[in-house]
């Protein structure tokens, strides 16, 4: 077996390198935000079905979700910043591919491969963190990095809007992914001069076969939820989806037996046996699930029920991600002091925000951008506070050797999450929407994002007992 020589990570650096990295994650947030701005534009121009709408976003997460882990382990082999670089260039170029999409299904396979590459990039970002910052210095550089993610989702918000607006040089939506060429370009540049290389894990391999079968039950979990409504939710959506059921559950018994044979399994399977963590991730996927798909049922709610241009639907966003940077700052110094309860506080504060939104879109009849705008607020106060002590908080239990593998399962549980949601909360509401009324289809949105976060903060209450 060949083994690699581990040499001491170089920190002289690092908060340059920290730039560097959260920068790639920025113009990964600013892609999530930018494309629902551009949603409903791209859907009219290239006459795409309710189905490919949600497929847009939701096949970009099912790639990402399913290789994310496979990605994280690619960085323990090769070094974080191989891979790092590797990831950011495929993001650049598949970003081109699907500004050129000339149709729904193009551009759906198109934000696959994106998906696919965006998963070497991103693991790399936490476990680079999480290696480089091991001191006193490590709430801080998680602080930043909440307040990155905050950043990229107004300015994806604001950008989103203006590019479908301004309509440079005629290319209209497909400026929202043009505009990661130039940025992915200065990224790997500034990645290539001063990312160091990072420790190698020996002896370490690839689980091919449990990567295949983690993409088939994902596949067959949340894909047909993305076709149900056009095929009238036919038996055979119901019975792929129970086949992905059954693909997943046996998913671990296929990672027990590549371990039992002496190979390395797609997962840490030692992590799964770290209560805290478990725990932790299932509090993952319940806030991760009620996160992309609001913005998803908002934009189009927004756009086609309110009849609001998407630059103003765009700037109805903004005062909420400020004032979700403004709570990552506030949350991560304050998780130093409270641990997990700002976690739970935080969900309060996002159902308070949920409540809001009922009410307005219920004694309004047609409430403007500016009265949303402002009950949008307490939401993104919510998340905030939740968002950014949250990975640290659920990785805090995981060893350095593991950083990679531990980071590629909380973005696969993020991102699975996200992509469910998309999927299910996405179904409910254009089903009512045909049938009822965007208002409401909104509302019944809304209480499905109640019952996600409710469940988000009883799993986090429940790894409190653990971690104090």
């Amino acid at each position: 077996m060949h083994q690699i020589v581990s040499t001491p990570v170089d920190t002289s650096r690092r908060w340059f390198v920290l730039a560097t990295v959260v920068a790639a994650q920025f113009m990964f947030g600013v892609d999530a935000f930018i494309v629902n701005v551009a949603i409903p534009t791209i859907a009219v121009e290239l006459h795409a079905s309710a189905a490919q709408i949600e497929a847009v976003i939701a096949i970009y997460l099912i790639a990402y979700a399913t290789l994310v882990i496979t990605g994280g382990r690619l960085g323990d082999i090769y070094g974080t910043r191989n891979v790092f670089i590797a990831g950011v260039a495929g993001f650049t170029v598949t970003s081109l591919w699907c500004a050129l999409a000339q149709s729904g299904p193009e551009l759906i396979v198109a934000r696959l491969a994106q998906g696919a590459t965006a998963a070497l990039m991103v693991p790399q970002v936490l476990a680079t963190i999480h290696l480089l910052f091991a001191d006193a210095s490590r709430g801080r550089a998680f602080g930043i990095y909440g307040i990155v993610l905050g950043l990229a989702g107004a300015a994806g918000f604001l950008l989103g809007g203006l590019l479908v607006t301004l309509d440079l040089a005629g290319v209209g939506w497909r400026a929202v992914f043009f505009v990661n060429v130039p940025f992915g370009a200065v990224i790997i540049a500034a990645a290539c001069k001063i990312m160091p290389m990072a420790p190698r894990r020996a002896g370490t391999r690839l689980d091919i076969s449990g990567a295949i079968v983690l993409f088939l039950g994902l596949l067959c979990l949340i894909g047909p939820l993305l076709l149900g409504h056009d095929v009238h939710w036919s038996p055979w959506v119901w019975l792929v989806m129970a086949a992905g059921l059954v693909i997943v559950a046996g998913f671990l018994r296929l990672e027990r037996a590549v371990a039992r044979r002496g190979g390395m399994p797609l997962i840490d399977l030692a992590l799964l046996s770290d209560a805290a963590f478990m725990r932790g991730l299932l509090a993952v996927f319940f806030f991760f699930f009620a996160n992309l798909s609001f913005y998803l049922v908002m934009t189009i709610y927004l756009q086609k029920g309110l009849h609001i241009p998407p630059l103003r639907a765009g700037l109805a966003f903004l005062p909420l991600a400020l004032t979700f940077v403004a709570a990552s700052r506030h949350g991560g110094i304050r998780a130093r002091h409270r641990g997990t309860l700002v976690l739970i506080e935080g969900c309060a504060v996002q159902i308070a925000g949920l409540a809001a939104l009922v009410a307005a879109v219920e004694w309004i009849e047609a409430p403007s951008a500016i009265v949303l705008a402002l009950v949008l607020t307490v939401f993104g106060y919510g998340q905030g506070l939740v968002m950014a002590p949250l990975s640290s908080a659920v990785l805090s239990s995981v060893k350095p050797a593991s950083a990679g593998a531990g980071s590629g399962m909380y973005g696969t549980t993020a991102q699975i999450a996200n992509a469910a949601g998309v999927a299910a909360i996405g179904a409910v509401f254009f089903a009512i929407e045909s049938a009822h009324s965007a208002r409401l289809a909104l509302l019944a949105s809304v209480a499905l994002f109640v019952a996600s976060i409710l469940a988000c903060a009883a799993f986090l209450t429940w790894m409190r007992r653990i971690t104090g």
